[in-house]
């Protein structure tokens, strides 16, 4: 939801292609979420285009668009 709501906030219009065209949502809060055991192999960020943005999500919860 950080990715949309950032994207958002640029462009305040229906988000056409949807996010899962270019990544799967679901596998992004899988990478991120908590394990636990603080599995060292975690990413601290992932980059993906979207919409025109290089957006890169960060474990912390952060979402940057360039």
């Amino acid at each position: 939801m950080r990715v949309l709501e950032a994207i958002a906030d640029r462009e305040p219009a229906e988000l056409e292609p949807p996010l899962y065209e270019a990544v799967n949502p679901e596998a992004l809060d899988d990478l991120f979420a908590p394990t636990g055991d603080g599995d060292p192999s975690r990413p601290e960020r992932v980059t993906f285009r979207y919409r025109g943005y290089d957006v890169t999500a960060h474990a912390s919860g952060d979402v940057d668009l360039a």
